[in-house]
């Protein structure tokens, strides 16, 4: 089984895992340290060499295909041991792997690239699917990012309100005001902020797919005078807005462009004007995503490091005005969405097929690891032309989040 085999005993040495080969001969990779006790199953003796060349890319390929299985195990079971040990200490990569990842940075610009046009492609490729797939697995307000959970056994809905209700006590909204949201995905968060307060709201977004389905939404709330959706680019608006919010789209800009999001940033706010960026960031130096991901699900896309972020907002002379870390906010999330996918899983299948629901299998429970053992976390970052354009105390957070949940409880 080499050199997999190689790659295994330099891998496990906490937990164990017996890998059932394509001749259906185990080999048994334990640590020394007790942990998760996981059986990986081979169909194919052509992942031995796939599976050590690109571990990311080939397993998930051969999960997809039904070549790795886990029999008496899980793939959550497995992906829980991987993470585990691929985060302790003095661990994984080997030279190989180190060598493959540098030559992989060379080209992180070209598999960040995300000009008009192909970043319309790009979100076509995840977004406009179906809209009838996401309801079968996220909140009934089609919230695509991650929630808040202030319990732990919140509902996701709870949770995804909790989620709109502290961005828009960051936002200090105010009757009146313009709203940019950047990336509106369905709809939801531009319909909270107007449910919240008498505000104007544009959301953009590059989504065939939601944008007609969030438009028909603002019709259905009585709001769409004041709620509207385009299907647009952020970089081809002029108008200032007094608040702009972005929720789960700067994933998709890619670090070369950061420059031309900040930028843009600064000249569509008034001087007080105030932002809040909801994005995904990592606590780990600079690196690439995930090869899978980018392939299967989200081509072009990358979660920065900070170190990655804050030279673009100084060099666009853009306060930081307050950062927030949602550690496991997301893991938790993540974790509702998979067994509400699970729930549903016959009827995707359906819609689908086969490869299509063990490809979401895959990305939901690796994604959640990322999150719950990884180095992913989400920040909230406040961003302003000046340093007092939101209220110097933090105290102002919270007693919008006493109000707002007052105006929540009124019957509409």
């Amino acid at each position: 089984m080499f050199p997999l085999s190689k790659l295994l005993s330099h891998l496990i040495r906490v937990g164990t895992l017996t890998v059932i080969d394509a001749k259906g001969e185990a080999h048994v990779f334990a640590g020394s340290a007790p942990g998760p006790i996981v059986n990986m199953g081979l169909s194919d003796a052509r992942l031995y060499r796939s599976l050590f060349f690109s571990p990311e890319l080939a397993a998930g390929e051969a999960y997809m295909d039904g070549t790795l299985t886990f029999p008496n195990s899980s793939l959550r079971e497995f992906l829980s041991l991987l993470s585990l040990n691929r985060n302790l200490p003095g661990g994984p990569p080997s030279t190989f792997h180190r060598a493959a990842g540098a030559f992989s940075r060379m080209f992180k610009h070209l598999q960040q690239a995300n000009p008009i046009g192909k970043a319309q492609q790009n979100i076509a490729h995840h977004y406009d699917i179906g809209n009838e797939l996401y309801r079968l697995f996220l909140d009934d307000g089609l919230f695509y990012s991650c929630a808040y959970f202030e319990n732990d056994d919140d509902t996701l809905e709870q949770a995804q309100t909790a989620k709109c209700r502290l961005i828009a006590a960051k936002l200090g909204l105010r009757p009146g005001q313009k709203i940019l949201d950047i990336g509106c995905g369905w709809g939801g968060l531009a319909l909270y902020l107007a449910k919240m307060e008498e505000v104007h709201v544009l959301g953009v977004t590059l989504s065939k797919e939601q944008h007609a389905l969030a438009s028909e939404r603002a019709e259905a709330a009585g709001v769409a005078g004041r709620v509207r959706f385009e299907l647009r680019d952020y970089r081809e608006l002029h108008q200032t807005f007094d608040r702009i919010v972005s929720v789960g789209m700067f994933e998709h800009v890619g670090v070369p462009r950061y420059d031309e999001f900040f930028a843009k940033v600064n000249r569509l706010m008034p001087d007080d004007g105030v932002m809040v960026l909801h994005s995904i960031g990592h606590m780990s130096p600079p690196s690439t995503a995930s090869p899978w991901l980018r392939k299967y699900i989200f081509p072009g896309a990358y979660s920065p490091s900070l170190s990655e972020v804050f030279p673009a907002v100084e060099r666009n002379r853009l306060w930081v005005t307050d950062c927030e870390f949602l550690r496991l906010h997301y893991a938790m999330t993540l974790r509702h969405w998979h067994r509400r996918f699970e729930a549903n899983r016959a009827r995707i299948a359906q819609m689908y097929d086969e490869r299509f629901c063990r490809m979401w299998e895959f990305y939901l429970i690796s994604a959640e690891m990322m999150f719950r053992s990884g180095a992913q976390e989400v920040f909230h970052m406040q961003l302003s032309r000046k340093r007092d354009a939101s209220p110097i105390r933090r105290d102002y957070i919270f007693d919008a989040l006493q109000l707002l949940k007052a105006r929540e409880a009124k019957p509409t």
